[in-house]
Formats: C-alpha cells, structure tokens, sequence
C-alpha cells in the first residue's frame, strides 16, 4: 500500500544514508539466569517466603537447642516427672502463666499435705490465694480448695540412701554453703499407716489410719500439725553433725537411720538436686524446665530439639538419597527409551506395587537391626521410584529438542548430553519433588513411632512420633506434654508444604510473566 493512501505527507519519510551504523537499543535491565528468575518469582510468593523463615528458625532451634540446655535426651529425673513448664522471667514476675504452676483443685487431705510441705520448707508451695467451696454428694458433704499449685516446689522431701562416705560429704556441703539439704528423719513406728503412704518422706507430722485405710492428719488443739522427727538418744546411730536447720535445738534430733552398709536420709529435694548437679559439675544448677518435663522426668525441651534434629536429619537423607538413585534410573529410562525402558519400568512398578507398611514389617520382624536403619531401608525401598518417574518423564520431554539434536551431531557423548544438556532443565522438578518428599517423611516416620510400630525411645534417640505417643495418654492432665511436640510438626509439615508449593511454581518457566 502506497503512503498517499494514508494521507502520510512524503516529507515525513527521510533516508538514512547507508555509512550509519545500526545498533539494536541497549537493554536497561540485566539478564536473568534460570535460578535468578526463579528466586525473583519465589520471592513475590509471600506465604512461601514466610514458610521459608519458618522453617529455618526450626532448623535453627532443632541444631542450637541442644548445645544451649545442660540437659540430654537420656536425662531423666522421676522426681520431677510432670513438672510444669516454668520461664524464670514470668516466675519472678508473679505472672500466672508459664510459671511452672498448675491450677488445682483437692480435697482437705491434699490441701493440708502441701500445707505441710510449705511450712517445713520455709517455700511457697500454693501460690494463689485459696478458694473453698463445697460440694455435696450422697449425702456427704466435703470441702475443696481451688489455688495454683507450685510443681516444683510440690516435690518436697524425699528418702535418700547414701553411704557413710556421701553422707559426710553432704554434711560438708551444706556446712560450706549455709544451706539446709538434711532434714530430721521422723520416727518409723509412728509415720503413717496407710500402704500408700508408708514411704512418703513429705509426711513430718502425726497421722492416723481412717476410714477406707485412707492416711488422716492428727492437728493439736490449735489446729497445728504435731511433728514425728525421731529424738537423738545419744546412742550414736546417727553421725549428723551439721546443726543448722532448728534454730537453738542443741542436737535434738535425729538425722538419719542407719542401715547395714549404709544412712537413710530425709533431704530437701530441690537443694539435694542442686547438690548432686554441683557434684558433677554438668552446668545445672537448679530445677528448671522450660517446657517442663514428661512422665519419666525428661526435659521436653532437650527431646523436642532432638526430636526434630532426628526426623529433619532423616528425612533429608532420604531425600538425597532417593534424588540421586532416582535421578540417575530415570535419566538412563528416559534417554534411551525403548527395550531399556520396558525393562526399567517393570522393575519400577513392582517395587512400587509393594506396600510400605508391609516392608516395614518384613524388615522388622526378619532382620536383627535398629529401627533407624529399618525406617531408611523401607523409605529408600519404595521412594526413588517416584524420583525415577519425574525424571523420565523430564527426559522424554527435552531428549528430542533441537539443542539436544545439535549437541549430539556435534559429537557429544550420552553422559555429557544426559546430564550437561538435559538434567539441568529438569532440576527444578526435581528440587521441587525432593523437598516434598521432605515432610512426607516426617510425617510416616511420626505416624510409624506414635502408633508403636518403630521404636526410637532407647538411649540418646528419640523423634516427634514417640513424644506424642507418650503425651497422648496425658492430655487433660498435663497437656503441655502433646502441646509442643505436635505445635512444632503442624508448623514443620505446613511450613514444608507451602515452601515447596512455592518451589513448583518459581521452577516453572510456563508460569513466567504470570505474576505481574
């Protein structure tokens, strides 16, 4: 079409004179590498960026926690078993929460009992002010006292055995510290009768045997309890020679019972704790849990970061280890197709026919090997082949596209073209589908452990799974025991998915442009 039919004025047109040079625009922004891009898409995707942070600072507290508690996955102390979890700011603040406390409604028997602790100890035991109430039931009319109760401080006084020799150094001790660990052993025909009862050391005043056998409090007139603590007869059973807990008593008491080859000693818990840990100089210093402890008395802070550090740590394995035998079988079944292929594949499916559980069984139960070993084995058995899949599938994809045929006319070798000109495009897929593989791992291991089927409590081992099978069965009572542990897979599993959602989509070259 001629210009006059635009009504264009033909002076407009000028001719370039043929010695110019001609250059195409320079481009304003820097080019892009395919993993550039990528992170630049992965970062619009906020969720996915969050995901991201979260995950590490669970890495973070799954590798630092450990080196910052003094406590190990093998510690365990019964007397403390079912503490509270207690965070010494909010302790010191007097705020009721994270304080180590427990709210707690007793009977007068009960009531009376921490009473008690609290006046021989000289510690606040009940930290609230007290509610009673009463409640009638057949007939029966009976009080209940509603307060917080201090866990630690709950533990009290226990029975000790301890060889002459431990028993002077305790004496010792508390002579070079000013602090009472010793208190008077109470007299053994006169403490309480009840079964139950007989060996409770927290019980330093009269009783007597009630209704039901059931232990009652005998109070003098005054409605204070009547001490037991055994008199000192001079006939040199006791060797106690620390006076320092009843302020003008000259030797009034007894201090311990002998034994045949040893002393049974009353002892302050928590200063006796204090004591041995001093002792053994392993950087404790005093009862302190900050997420409290589970029935045997182990700091669920210590088990949850090891836990954590044992499941990730597996499961990154596993997911190393399925991408590079994956990667590997599937290049080869993709590349070269045909026969190999048929072959291959065949191999893929009947592994992949095999159902996990029944491979978790078999080994289990015919092979003499940790349970570690056992869930690496069933996870490696039946996980590559998803890995293969993907990378077959990425190999069909670009084996047949024009760099490839150039590169293989220019007389590239199969490896070079294999894994320098094909698997690099399909590394996204495959970094995608590895950190998916991630929480599925973490899950089915946390499953297998908390329905009993992998044992992994044993030692210095222990994972998610088996923390929320031993808190399940004491959720209403101590729910701070499942509360943690299953706080930490939600955030762990959800955390993981979102990340690798944003993967797949950042990796993914169609979906570029899509987001602006």
């Amino acid at each position: 079409m001629r210009a006059q039919d635009y009504k264009i004025s033909s002076e407009k047109f000028v001719f370039r004179a043929t010695n110019d040079n001609l250059h195409d625009t320079k481009l304003e922004t820097k080019p892009l590498t395919y993993f550039q891009d990528a992170l630049r898409r992965f970062a619009k995707n906020k969720a996915s960026v969050v995901a991201a942070i979260i995950i590490g600072i669970l890495l973070l507290f799954a590798l630092l926690a450990p080196f910052l508690t003094p406590f190990s996955v093998a510690y365990e102390d019964n007397n403390y078993s079912f503490v509270l979890p207690k965070n010494p700011i909010f302790y010191n603040l007097g705020i009721p929460f994270w304080d180590g406390g427990q709210e707690k409604e007793v009977n007068q028997l009960a009531y009376d009992q921490y009473r008690a602790i609290q006046q021989e100890l000289g510690r606040k035991v009940i930290m609230s002010d007290v509610e009673a109430r009463e409640e009638t039931y057949m007939g029966k009319t009976k009080t209940l006292y509603s307060f917080r109760l201090d866990t630690y401080n709950a533990v009290g006084v226990k029975y000790v055995e301890l060889t002459d020799s431990q028993y002077k150094a305790l004496q010792a001790y508390q002579d070079a510290n000013n602090v009472q660990v010793i208190l008077p052993i109470t007299e053994f025909k006169r403490r309480p009768e009840a079964e139950q009862d007989q060996n409770n050391a927290n019980i330093w005043y009269r009783t007597k045997l009630g209704a039901g056998r059931k232990t009652e409090i005998v109070f003098d007139k005054n409605g204070n309890f009547i001490p037991i603590y055994e008199k000192d007869t001079g006939d040199g059973r006791d060797q106690y020679t620390s006076k320092m807990y009843w302020e003008g008593d000259t030797k009034l008491y007894n201090y311990a019972e002998k034994k045949q080859n040893s002393w049974m000693v009353r002892v302050d818990y928590r200063e006796y704790y204090i004591y041995q840990h001093a002792v053994a100089d392993d950087g404790i210093t005093e009862p302190l849990f900050l997420f409290g402890t589970n029935n045997a008395g182990k700091d669920v802070f210590t088990c949850l970061a090891s836990g954590t550090r044992f499941s990730l740590f597996l499961a990154f394995i596993v997911a190393s280890v399925n991408l590079f035998v994956g990667a590997i079988y599937g290049a080869i079944e993709g590349y070269y197709g045909g026969k190999v292929d048929i072959i291959m594949e065949r191999i893929v499916e009947l592994l992949s026919s095999v159902p996990f559980m029944i491979v978790i069984t078999l080994l289990k139960y015919h092979f003499n090997v940790s349970h570690v070993l056992i869930l690496f084995i069933a996870f490696f058995l039946t996980g590559w082949t998803g890995m293969a899949a993907r990378t077959r599938m990425q190999f069909y994809r670009f084996k047949n596209q024009e760099y490839v045929l150039v590169a293989r006319t220019l007389g590239a070798r199969d490896l070079r073209i294999m894994f320098k000109h094909i698997f690099p495009n399909a590394i996204g897929t495959l970094i995608t589908g590895s950190v998916l593989v991630i929480p599925g791992v973490i899950f089915s291991e946390t499953s297998l452990s908390y329905l009993g089927i992998i044992s992994l409590s044993t030692g210095n081992l222990t994972s998610l799974g088996t923390m929320l099978a031993t808190g399940q069965n004491y959720l209403f009572t101590y729910p701070h025991m499942l509360l943690f542990p299953s706080l930490f897979i939600s955030l762990l599993m959800l955390s993981f998915n979102l990340f690798g959602n944003g993967l797949r989509d950042a990796f993914n070259p169609s979906l570029r442009g899509t987001e602006e």
